[in-house]
């Protein structure tokens, strides 16, 4: 009682009052011993290619109650993830570049671009991602198709796959995979136009195909955004309410692969396997539950309306990562979350992380194994693909500068410790042999 009566004797404005509600310091707290731990791993895995790491500061960092780091002592900064967005490459409104910077503008240090079906934006992001001091994971988010054994339990499943900044081992073979897919999304989006002309929304493909652009492939934000620009309905929401919803009347599947080929391959390709947006599905339980046993890595509980305490609870049952992203198009509104908007705890990204590492070092000594048996300009593409070092854009560098290129781009993807591991100190040793024997044949 004597709180209470001093609580109302105080004026709200008084100093007194503000000292106090500035003495309880919001949500803010200080890091556990595991979270700081945990930071520290993430920090030097996110600032690996900059002089100014910060890792060594994650001790006098605070987080808030989802376990998010929000400063790094006086002067620090930001480290937002995203593990979720698309840009004009698929279904999104802005270009790679414009994606980062928008990304950069809400304080994302990590963000992986996952076009649908596409990967062709991520070189783009990458070389936008250097002026912003942002770190990009190549992603990308696969369109399958989940059956329980009859078409009638037939849904669309998208699988998102995460690799290293080398990007996918066996590249040839994804690419051939996705293509297929694309392919499928040309017929699909051509059969939502002539379903609307039946009824009766006389939509024009080649209207649909403008919005598209050329190179890309069409989806079903394609064809909604051609219905509100010719009038149909009044705005994306209600072209999907109405019409192009899952089973809706011009809904169409395409050529899709079942869900569990799609997660095989991006084993095979060096990835993680999440499966995004599960609340979106008629039957998550039963769908997680079989693609774990096919390979699943994690599946998406985070967004920017906080954690889903449902599918945080599946991906405890079946041992999944916790991770999310905002899913950003860019296309305004209050429709969508903004890029960077999802708190995602600095914990569940360590335990992506350390999943995530073994994988990609281990695609990253295939590439590089290619190079070591062929040492082509074509292999060594593959290991500069997605790296920050660009060459053969006029012709082949000299033997010598082979090895720097490597070395520059294993800087850039390997922390100290794993690039002392003895698999990549033998391929180090087998690359300055290729180098020497190189520069022997060039030698009058």
């Amino acid at each position: 009682m004597v709180g209470d009566a001093h609580f109302v004797q105080t004026p709200p404005n008084s100093k007194k009052s503000k000292k106090k509600k500035k003495k309880r310091g919001g949500t803010k707290k200080k890091m556990t011993s595991e979270q700081t731990a945990a930071f520290k791993y993430v920090t030097e895995w996110v600032y690996l290619d900059q002089s100014n790491s910060l890792a060594s500061t994650a001790a006098a960092s605070v987080v808030d109650d989802f376990g998010v780091q929000k400063t790094l002592g006086k002067g620090g900064e930001k480290v937002v993830f995203d593990l979720h967005s698309h840009s004009k490459f698929s279904d999104g409104f802005l270009s790679p570049s414009k994606l980062v910077e928008r990304a950069h503008g809400n304080g994302v240090k990590v963000l992986a671009l996952t076009d649908h079906d596409t990967m062709s934006g991520i070189p783009e992001a990458i070389e936008a991602a250097r002026r912003f001091g942002i770190k990009i994971i190549p992603g990308v988010e696969i369109s399958t198709i989940f059956s329980s054994g009859n078409s009638e339990s037939e849904e669309p499943v998208h699988i998102l796959a995460y690799y290293s900044s080398c990007g996918p081992a066996k590249i040839e073979k994804l690419e051939k995979f996705l293509e297929n897919i694309r392919e499928g999304r040309f017929l699909r989006a051509k059969n939502m136009v002539s379903k609307l002309n039946e009824l009766k929304l006389p939509l024009k493909w080649d209207h649909v195909a403008k919005i598209t652009g050329k190179g890309v492939a069409p989806g079903r934000l394609h064809v909604a955004r051609a219905m509100v620009e010719a009038g149909y309905v009044e705005n994306l929401k209600q072209a999907f309410s109405r019409y192009l919803f899952d089973g809706g009347p011009a809904y169409s599947t395409g050529s899709e692969p079942c869900a569990e080929k799609a997660i095989q391959l991006i084993h095979e390709t060096g990835g993680v396997a999440v499966l995004a947006h599960p609340w979106a599905l008629k039957n998550p339980v039963a769908i997680i539950r079989r693609l774990k046993d096919a390979g699943l890595h994690g599946l998406e509980v985070y967004r920017s309306d906080g954690k889903l305490a449902a599918y945080s609870d599946l991906a405890d049952m079946n041992g999944l990562l916790k991770l999310g992203g905002s899913d950003f198009h860019g296309r305004g509104g209050n429709s969508e979350s903004e890029v960077g908007s999802v708190n995602l705890p600095v914990l569940a990204m360590h335990d992506f992380l350390k999943v995530a590492r073994p994988i990609w070092c281990s695609a990253i000594r295939d590439i590089l194994d290619s190079y070591v048996e062929e040492p082509s300009d074509s292999n060594l593409a593959k290991i500069t693909r997605f790296g920050r070092t660009r060459v053969l854009k006029g012709g082949s560098p000299p033997p010598s500068c082979v090895n720097d290129i490597i070395d520059h781009c294993l800087t850039s993807w390997l922390t100290n410790e794993e690039k002392q591991d003895a698999e990549f100190e033998a391929i180090r040793l087998k690359l300055s042999h290729i180098s020497m024997k190189q520069q022997e044949v060039q030698v009058p």
